[in-house]
């Protein structure tokens, strides 16, 4: 099966993916928690609360303006529809629904079907006191789909076209909420691809990948995703700004940089222009192992720095290589080491393992890669079975250059154990991004869960971020910022810069309506 061949996932509240897709645990799993101490809890409930009713607190006079823009139809304040985009993803979003917390519900889901008629409720939403929250995917990790106070959430599911496909540019236009699975088909049918494949690809959209410079698997092939755009378009309160006229330019400032990352903060992003390339005709993907995470790390700088690149290239830490692989005999007989990945989209390129047997890596075949590739998608699945056990269980990014990495790992990791003392974690680390300057390093930590886990994560995601601005690294390298990172972010690129972006900020939304509280 190829991405192409995914379904998008329709998300429902409170759990990860399509929930016809029942994950169970495995035996050896659940015998695991047990010795990290792990207690089943009572069964969650993640229905819409209690007593909430079918209430919104919208005027008469604000329902009006919604429905003369986009009909009656398309104004959905329903408890479904408002519990269903509420938040995101992330662990603490998961528990809060669990405790049945709507204290951040949208007074009102509305579903725009163009980008005239986004730009009709951007203008329209200051004269009537309402702060507006883009949505389309879903999939934010950051609280970035949280507001306060009254707003309503912008649902962009309805743009969901492929406008244009340029073969001589190889260039795509495509709309802001098509959904990953179904922007790689539709391109798929016309023998292309984007090549961009996050682990929330099934849930995420061409919208959310540009407002969060979202990184996929294959970002060491085809690059990130800030990297595909060549072309937008913004709808703001004010206007339209359009950008893109060719691949590059030197007048003036890049301003697609400035857009992309910027979370909805500045405007909404209706429609994007992403390079493409031709289906890949062959793919091969295989273990590498090598006795520690830095001798693995020697050998992923080398293929970075001088090549030659896989498409995919991923280095698994000894706790992470221990914890995912099922058979530990792949490794030599248990004798321990890490795992790294390599893919090629097109053939195999036998200089990439000449490399990697130089730098000391034995060669395990295609079985691990295999494996690592049929089951990435599965993973997220996972996360929902093991808060029913009683775990908590949550990542964190950053990146850095080179020389930091393993400081900057070692650091983290500290901070995160002594943060979770009173419930030792497992900390599980990996390398999926690289670049010829550094790499990104992808944090999983599981622990039992305390009588309040929503703090209890805070607390330790603190301790986290501190040690990364400590030992040099960004807050985050593909994440985004949204309301759990804002602070951090800001420290890091200082009270000038936060002024120049809050200058931009007041230009384009005097009113401040866009996403009010994300990153900025």
């Amino acid at each position: 099966m190829t991405e192409s061949d995914l379904p998008v996932a329709q998300l429902t509240p409170g759990r990860w993916g399509d929930p016809a897709q029942v994950v169970e645990l495995p035996a050896a799993a659940l015998e695991a928690l047990k010795h990290l101490g792990i207690q089943r809890p009572a069964g969650p409930d993640v229905s819409a609360p209690a007593g909430t009713a079918d209430r919104t607190g919208l005027t008469g006079p604000q329902l009006a303006f919604l429905a003369s823009v986009v009909g009656s139809e398309q104004v959905m304040s329903d408890l479904d529809s408002r519990w269903a985009h509420t938040r995101g993803y992330s662990t603490t979003d998961l528990l809060r629904f669990r405790a049945g917390d709507a204290s951040d519900m949208p007074d009102a889901v509305v579903y725009p079907a163009s980008h005239d008629e986004v730009s009709a409720l951007l203008a329209g939403c200051a004269e009537h006191d309402l702060a507006v929250v883009p949505y389309s995917g879903g999939t934010s990790v950051v609280g970035g789909l949280a507001a306060s106070g009254r707003f309503i959430t912008v649902d962009l599911r309805r743009l969901d076209q492929l406008i244009e496909l340029d073969e001589v540019s190889r260039t795509a236009t495509l709309q802001a909420g098509v959904r990953g699975p179904a922007a790689e088909h539709l391109l798929a049918e016309r023998g292309y691809t984007l090549g961009h494949f996050p682990q929330s690809y099934e849930g995420a959209s061409i919208g959310g990948y540009a407002a969060a410079r979202s990184s996929g698997q294959s970002s060491a092939g085809y690059g990130r995703f800030d990297q595909m755009v060549v072309g937008l378009t913004l709808a703001t309160p004010r206007g339209t700004i359009e950008l893109g006229r060719a691949p590059m330019s030197a007048a003036g400032p890049d301003l697609r940089q400035l857009i992309l990352g910027s979370e909805g903060a500045f405007g909404i992003i209706t429609s994007v222009v992403v390079r493409i390339r031709p289906r890949p005709t062959e793919r091969h993907f295989e273990g590498w192992r090598f006795e520690s995470f830095d001798a693995g790390l020697t050998a992923v700088r080398r293929l970075a720095q001088d090549g030659p690149l896989p498409t995919v290239l991923r280095l698994s830490d000894e706790i992470e290589t221990a914890v995912n692989l099922a058979d530990p005999d792949v490794l030599g007989g248990g004798s321990g080491g890490v795992l790294a990945i390599i893919g090629f989209d097109g053939p195999y390129n036998r200089a990439t393992a000449d490399v990697l047997t130089a730098a000391g890596g034995e060669n395990l075949g295609e079985g691990p890669g295999e494996t690592w590739r049929t089951g990435r998608y599965r993973a997220p699945y996972l996360r929902d079975p093991l808060l029913d056990e009683g775990a908590l269980v949550e990542t964190l990014e950053t990146a850095a250059f080179w020389s930091r990495i393993p400081a900057l790992k070692t650091a983290v990791t500290e901070a995160l154990v002594n943060a979770l003392s009173a419930t030792p974690p497992l900390v599980l680390c990996h390398i999926s991004h690289v670049y010829e300057t550094g790499a990104s390093l992808y944090f999983t930590v599981i622990c039992a869960q305390s009588d309040d886990p929503v703090e209890q994560w805070r607390t330790a995601k603190s301790a986290a971020n501190q040690a990364i601005a400590d030992a040099g690294g960004t807050i985050t390298h593909h994440h985004g910022v949204g309301t759990d990172h804002r602070t951090a972010y800001h420290a890091e690129i200082g009270s000038l810069a936060v002024e120049a972006l809050q200058a931009v900020k007041h230009t384009l939304d005097p009113d401040g309506v866009l996403n009010p509280g994300i990153l900025l």
